[in-house]
C-alpha cells in the first residue's frame, strides 16, 4: 500500500484573481476507494491534473504510484476506427486480454473493441474507457464522472462494477454512485479540505451534526460577547462618572467628604478601569474561539421561482403518438400516451436512444417557443403521427443539455435573454458561484457552471411549464439538494430527464418509462 502526501499545496491559474488550493496538506491510501466531493469550480479536475503533472505548483505532491485518467482523450481520427487499433494510445503497454476481461464484468462482448469508436453510444464509449482504465496493474485511477449523460441501466452496470474495484479517486456529484462505491472521501470544503472514512451519506450526517454544534456553540459565543459587552459599557460609565467626582465638590451638599477622599475615589475608578480590561480581554478570548467556527457550514439560501398558473389544468396531451427520423422506417417513439397536468413533475425514463429528447423537441415544436425554428420538428428532421396537443398561450422554460452555446459576458447573456444582470447574478451566488467568476467569459466556465447559467435563467423565466433535459449533469451534490428543496416548495409543473435516482425519488409526481413499444405510467 502506498501513500500520496500533499503538502503545503498552493495553486493559481495564471491570470487569476483566486487561488484554487492555498497551504493545503492531507495524506491518501492508494487502495482506497475514494470519493471526490465539492462545489463546482472549487478544484476537483485541477487537483487530478496536478497529480498528472499537467500544471506547476507551490508545495509537494509526493507518491511513488503511477496515474492514469478517465475519461480518456478522443481525437477526431480515433472516431473512425476501432478501439482495438488505437487504445495502446490510452494506456502504454495495453493487454487486450484483460481489457476483454474487464469488458464481460461490464456485461460488454469483446466484439465491441473492433467496432468504429464514433458508432459507439454514450454508454458504450465509457464502459471501454473504463476496461481499458481498470486493465493495467498497480496503477492509482483517477476518474471524472463518469456517468454524465447515460442512462439508468448504465448507471447501475458502472456502479456495481465500481463497487468492486479499489485504488481510485471517483469525481462525482451522483450521491447513489457514492454511496455504492466509496470508502472514503477527500471534501473540498468551502474553506477547508477534509479525508474522512466512509460514503457521501455518512460524511453528510457527521458533517450536520457538526454544523449542527459549530451553529450552537457560534450562538453561545456571541450571546457571552453581548454579555461581556454590555457589562464593560457599564464599567466604562461607572468609571467616567466616578472619575468626574474627584475633583470639585459642594460643602453643603456633601459635608462628610474630606479633601483626601480624592484617592479613593482614584483607587475605586482604577479597580473599575482594570474591570474593564478584564471583559476586553475575555471579549477577545470569546471571539478567538468563535472565529472559524461557521466557515465551512454548507448552510445554502433558499432558491426562489416564479411559475405561472394556465387558466387549463391539462397543458401538455399526447395520445397514442410516434416520432422517427427523415427517411427512416424505425421509430423512436410508437404508441406513446400520456398527460401533463398542472402541478405534476413528469420523469421521462429510458436508455439512452430511445427517444426521450427527441419528444421534448416534438412538444417544443408544437407550443411557441423562443427555439421554435431550430426545432427539428419544425425543420422536418423529425417525423410524428398520433396526436399531441399544447395548451393554447402554454409558456415553456426549457434547458437543454448543450451548454457550447454559452460564450461572452453574462452582461450580454443576460441581454440577449431579457434577465435583470444584478438578480441574477445574486441567484448564481446562491447557486454557489464566487463573485469573481461574473468577470469571466462562459466559455471559460467548467461544465457544472455553464449548468448553472441555465438553470439559473430557466428559474428566473416564468412559465406554466418548465422543460428541463438532463440539467443535473455535472452539478454539484450541494446544488442539487438546493434545487430539490426549491422544487418541493413552489411545486412547479415540471417535464424532466434526468438519471439521478435520488433527485428523482424526491421530486417526481409520476414517472414514464419510455421505450420503443410505449410507455409505462409509474
Amino acid at each position: 500500500m502506498a501513500q500520496i502526501n500533499v503538502t503545503n499545496l498552493t495553486f493559481y491559474y495564471e491570470g487569476s484573481f483566486d487561488n484554487i488550493f492555498e497551504d493545503v496538506s492531507f495524506s491518501i491510501d492508494t487502495d482506497w476507494k475514494l470519493g471526490f466531493i465539492g462545489r463546482n469550480g472549487k478544484g476537483k479536475t485541477t487537483f487530478l491534473n496536478l497529480l498528472l503533472g499537467k500544471q506547476e505548483y507551490i508545495g509537494t505532491i509526493h507518491t511513488s504510484t503511477i496515474f492514469d485518467y478517465f475519461p480518456y482523450k478522443v481525437t477526431k481520427n480515433n472516431m473512425d476506427i476501432p478501439v482495438v487499433d488505437f487504445m495502446d494510445e490510452w494506456k502504454v503497454n495495453c493487454e487486450q486480454w484483460r481489457v476483454i476481461c474487464e469488458l464481460d464484468k461490464l456485461g460488454m462482448d469483446a466484439e465491441i473493441l473492433y467496432r468504429p469508436f464514433g458508432t459507439l453510444s454514450h454508454g458504450e464509449r465509457t464502459k471501454v474507457m473504463l476496461a481499458v482504465l481498470f486493465s493495467g496493474e498497480n496503477d492509482f485511477l483517477l476518474i471524472d464522472e463518469p456517468t454524465n449523460h447515460l442512462d439508468w441501466m448504465s448507471r447501475e452496470v458502472i456502479k456495481k462494477y465500481l463497487s468492486e474495484k479499489k485504488g481510485f479517486i471517483l469525481v462525482s456529484h451522483d450521491r447513489d454512485l457514492l454511496d455504492a462505491c466509496v470508502d472514503h472521501v477527500l471534501i473540498l470544503n468551502r474553506e477547508s479540505i477534509e479525508v474522512q472514512a466512509g460514503n457521501f451519506s455518512s460524511w453528510w450526517e457527521n458533517k450536520s451534526k457538526k454544523d449542527a454544534f459549530s451553529k450552537g456553540e457560534n450562538e453561545k459565543h456571541l450571546k457571552e460577547i453581548t454579555k461581556l459587552k454590555q457589562a464593560a459599557d457599564r464599567s466604562v460609565r461607572w468609571a467616567d462618572k466616578n472619575e468626574n467626582t474627584k475633583i470639585g465638590f459642594n460643602p453643603k451638599k456633601e459635608p462628610d467628604r474630606m479633601i483626601n477622599a480624592r484617592s479613593y475615589i482614584g483607587a475605586k475608578t482604577k479597580k473599575m478601569q482594570s474591570r474593564v480590561k478584564s471583559y476586553e480581554m475575555r471579549m477577545s478570548r470569546e471571539i478567538e474561539e468563535k472565529e472559524g467556527l461557521l466557515k465551512d457550514i454548507e448552510s445554502p439560501v433558499e432558491l426562489k421561482m416564479m411559475p405561472l398558473t394556465h387558466h387549463k389544468n391539462i397543458l401538455v396531451s399526447v395520445k397514442e403518438y410516434g416520432l422517427r427520423y427523415a427517411n427512416t422506417d424505425k421509430w423512436l417513439l410508437e404508441n406513446i400516451s400520456f398527460q401533463i397536468s398542472s402541478g405534476e413533475r413528469i420523469f421521462i425514463n429510458g436508455t439512452n436512444g430511445c427517444g426521450k429528447s427527441s419528444l421534448i423537441q416534438a412538444i417544443l415544436g408544437h407550443s411557441i417557443h423562443k427555439d421554435f425554428e431550430e426545432n427539428k420538428l419544425v425543420q422536418g428532421i423529425l417525423q410524428e403521427q398520433g396526436y399531441l396537443e399544447t395548451a393554447t398561450g402554454l409558456v415553456i422554460s426549457y434547458i437543454n443539455q448543450d451548454t457550447s452555446f454559452l460564450k461572452g459576458s453574462i452582461k450580454a447573456f443576460c441581454k440577449d435573454n431579457e434577465l435583470s444582470e444584478s438578480l441574477f447574478c445574486a441567484l448564481l451566488r446562491q447557486l454557489g458561484m464566487e463573485r469573481v467568476q461574473f468577470e469571466k467569459n462562459m466559455e471559460d466556465y467548467s461544465e457544472g457552471q455553464k449548468k448553472k447559467i441555465l438553470i439559473g435563467a430557466s428559474l428566473m423565466t416564468p412559465a406554466h411549464l418548465y422543460i428541463w433535459d438532463e440539467p443535473l449533469n455535472y452539478i454539484d451534490v450541494f446544488s442539487r439538494m438546493q434545487i430539490e428543496k426549491l422544487l418541493l416548495t413552489y411545486k412547479p409543473t415540471m417535464l424532466i430527464v434526468e438519471h439521478d435516482v435520488r433527485f428523482r425519488q424526491q421530486i417526481a409526481t409520476k414517472i414514464i418509462d419510455c421505450n420503443c413499444s410505449g410507455t409505462e405510467q409509474i
